[in-house]
């Protein structure tokens, strides 16, 4: 009688290979199926969707069963699967992310849910798991490694929805539950600093200043602020049906001629 494959699951970042994170779950999932990382060689926080297209890039055997690449969390999901994965993964994990991934913008540059899109859009389910620290700015891995071993086995068994992708967020402990949350808003106040290298040019960082929530009734941002883990469904179709079919957007572009 045949035996079914052990689940093969795939571990990414935007943080680096290296990271606490994602070696917690490396170790933790192992009860679950077989666990790989193919995670960037360093930090690529921020990155979103982007991929290398302008030089060659570098895959290194760190060890067994962990790979780094010289690229973006993007670039990563290729090389598992053209390159290094056996066959499509079960389920594709990015993070653990040492700090949130809450609203809307976040989810938009986050490398951590980048590299969980990605995988969705090679129909591999995928989820992208982030942490909040307390209030005296400590991550609990171990503790949302535990939450995250919870998911992984539910979704094993069940599955998920083709196209979806979930942005999970961990509060530190005491955790009362789980929410299924949309995306709030955040808001970062623009910032480029302005300093001078020794010879007097001028160089610029681009900051992020200090973000303000809006965390409205059943956004990702409320539940954890009421330290609930929030599963928020992203889809990777981003056609805006809400005003597609409407009257006022059919008649915008009205009789405009191409001739």
């Amino acid at each position: 009688m045949a035996h079914a494959a052990e689940p093969l699951i795939l571990l990414c970042n935007d943080d680096g290979f290296h990271r606490e994170g994602i070696r917690i779950l490396f170790r933790r999932l192992r009860p679950l199926g077989q666990t790989v990382i193919v995670a960037p060689d360093r930090e690529r926080s921020a990155s979103s969707l982007s991929l290398t297209l302008r030089r060659p890039l570098r895959l290194h055997r760190v060890k067994p069963g962990i790979w780094s690449v010289d690229g973006t969390p993007a670039d990563c999901i290729y090389f598992a699967l053209d390159k290094i994965l056996p066959r499509r993964p079960d389920l594709l994990i990015s993070g653990m992310n040492p700090g949130p991934n809450l609203g809307q913008l976040d989810a938009h540059y986050s490398g951590t849910v980048a590299a969980a899109f990605q995988g969705s859009f090679f129909d591999v389910p995928s989820i992208a798991v982030s942490t909040i620290p307390n209030a005296l700015g400590r991550f609990f891995l171990n503790h949302a490694a535990s939450v995250v071993y919870r998911l992984v086995e539910r979704i094993l068994a069940k599955g998920l929805p083709q196209g979806v992708t979930l942005n999970v967020n961990i509060p530190a402990p005491p955790v009362l539950g789980l929410r299924i949350t949309r995306l709030g808003r955040k808001y970062y106040t623009r910032e480029v600093i302005e300093k001078k290298d020794p010879r007097g040019q001028s160089y610029y960082w681009i900051g992020t200043g200090n973000p303000e929530s809006d965390g409205a009734s059943g956004t990702d941002i409320r539940a954890t602020e009421r330290n609930y883990v929030s599963i928020t469904p992203l889809q990777t179709d981003l056609t805006c049906e809400a005003v597609l079919g409407r009257s006022p957007f059919q008649k915008l572009f009205k009789g405009i001629s191409l001739d």
